[in-house]
C-alpha cells in the first residue's frame, strides 16, 4: 500500500540539546546501559529486546561475524590492497558478497520456514512437498548442506540449544527439524542444516523479520572484515592471492593455440 502525505520517521529526532533513538535520550537513557547488540534490536524493532532476544542476537553476531578468506574477505583485501586510503570502501566491496550464495543465506530458509508453519496440511507434510519439490527441479534445499562440516555443522546444533535453554517459542525451530528430517528421507542420506539455516529459524524465534534478516549478517560481517583489513596491513595475503590467481588461471584464447610452425616447447 503507497504511502499517502507527506513521509515520516520513527527512529530518531533532536532538539538543541538532546538526541533521541526510538524516544530513548541517547546520552541519558542509552549510552553506557545499553550493549550494541541490544541497540541494534531497539533500531530495528523499535523496543528494547528480552533477555532472550539479546542472548540470542548476540549469538547469532557471533556465529555470522569469521569465516575465513571466504569471497567476502578475499574481495575485502583486495580492495584494502588497492586502495588503502579508504578502509570503508574494502569493507563495502566484502558486504557485496553478503548473498544468497554466502552469508546472507538464511532468508531463504526463512521464507521456507514461515511456509511450513502457515502450511494447513501441517509442517511435516509441507515440509516432504518442499524436499520433493526441489529434488525435481534440482535445487538444494536452503539451509542444508556444507561444502566442509560433515557430517554437522558445529554452528547449528549450538545456536538451536541456546535457544531452547532461552525458552523461546520454538516454532520455528520445530519447523527446520522438520525439514531436516524430510531432507535426510527425501535424498536417502544425512545432510546437515547449516549455520544460516539455524540462523534463520533462530532469528524468526526473536521476532527478526524475514525482509531484514540478510542485514543481520551485514552487521556482523561488517566487523569482520575490519579484522582482516588490519590483518592485511601487518601481513599482507592479497598480493600472494593476485599472483596465484595470475599464475594458475591460465589465458585460452586463440592466440594461446600453437600455430603450424610452433614447436613444442618453444
Amino acid at each position: 500500500m503507497a504511502a499517502t502525505g507527506k513521509p515520516v520517521t520513527r527512529i530518531a529526532r533532536h532538539t538543541r540539546d538532546s538526541i533521541y533513538v526510538r524516544d530513548r535520550n541517547l546520552v541519558e537513557d542509552l549510552i553506557g546501559k545499553v550493549s550494541f547488540t541490544d541497540m541494534i534490536y531497539l533500531h530495528l524493532i523499535g523496543q528494547p529486546p528480552t533477555r532472550a532476544q539479546s542472548v540470542l542476537l548476540d549469538a547469532v553476531l557471533v556465529t555470522l561475524m569469521e569465516h575465513g578468506l571466504t569471497p567476502s574477505a578475499i574481495a575485502t583485501r583486495m580492495i584494502a590492497m588497492s586502495s588503502p586510503e579508504a578502509l570503508q570502501a574494502a569493507v563495502a566491496a566484502g558486504l557485496l558478497g553478503v548473498g544468497s550464495q554466502f552469508i546472507g543465506t538464511m532468508e531463504n530458509t526463512a521464507l521456507l520456514l514461515a511456509d511450513l508453519i502457515a502450511a494447513p496440511g501441517g509442517v511435516q507434510a509441507r515440509a516432504r512437498a518442499v524436499v520433493a519439490e526441489h529434488r525435481r527441479d534440482h535445487k538444494p534445499v536452503p539451509g542444508f548442506g556444507h561444502p566442509l562440516h560433515r557430517p554437522d555443522d558445529p554452528r547449528s546444533p549450538k545456536l538451536i540449544a541456546l535457544a531452547r535453554d532461552q525458552g523461546v517459542p520454538g516454532r520455528h525451530i520445530a519447523a527446520l527439524e522438520a525439514l531436516a528430517a524430510a531432507v535426510d528421507d527425501g535424498y536417502g542420506r544425512h545432510i546437515t542444516i547449516n549455520a544460516t539455516g539455524a540462523v534463520a529459524a533462530v532469528l524468526g524465534e526473536i521476532a527478526i523479520p524475514t525482509e531484514i534478516m540478510r542485514g543481520i549478517a551485514v552487521i556482523s560481517r561488517a566487523a569482520g572484515l575490519v579484522g582482516h583489513i588490519r590483518e592485511e596491513r601487518e601481513h599482507p595475503a592479497a598480493r600472494f592471492i593476485w599472483e596465484l590467481t595470475e599464475r594458475e588461471v591460465a589465458y585460452a584464447g586463440p592466440s594461446a593455440r600453437p600455430g603450424p610452425n610452433d614447436k613444442e616447447g618453444d
